[in-house]
């Protein structure tokens, strides 16, 4: 079984008020949080035409983490992608506050364990204010194991 995805997550009114032109664009996770999923569509519209690989990551377009550092100034915003195929695959996220990239890159490969501090999306869920519950992460906490691919978030 497969689980991708690529996501701008932030606070609910905060990204409420970033994707406000974009319909469809965001849905809601526990503890006042939403994301705004990257698909194919948002990418080609987003980018400006660098192919180079943004902070490590595989879908961030070109130039996006700009655009995430000036929507920061209104709250912590983070970007979060992770790829899992049978139980084996990898993930990276980074965070911006206030304009600046406060969090990661953070990245774990393939054949890396997530270190004591968590998986980096959960570090970065908990530098957006998540809480894990008991004996689970922030991700799970979040409900980010709603869907198990960035498109069926929005619909």
């Amino acid at each position: 079984m497969s689980y991708e995805l690529r996501a701008v997550i932030a606070g609910e009114e905060l990204l409420r008020t970033i994707t406000r032109d974009v319909p469809g664009a965001r849905a809601s996770l526990e503890q006042g949080l939403a994301l705004m999923p990257m698909t194919s569509d948002l990418f080609d519209s987003a980018t400006n035409g660098d192919t180079t690989r943004a902070l490590g990551f595989w879908g961030l377009p070109g130039g996006f983490d700009d655009r995430l550092a000036a929507w920061s100034a209104g709250g912590p915003v983070a970007f979060v992608e992770a790829e899992y195929f049978g139980g084996v695959g990898e993930q990276r996220a980074a965070v911006w506050d206030d304009g600046a990239l406060v969090l990661g890159p953070l990245g774990i490969g393939e054949d890396e364990g997530f270190p004591v501090a968590g998986s980096p999306i959960s570090q970065a869920l908990r530098r957006l204010g998540a809480v894990a519950r008991a004996g689970g992460d922030e991700f799970s906490a979040v409900g980010l194991g709603r869907h198990r691919h960035s498109a069926r978030w929005v619909g």
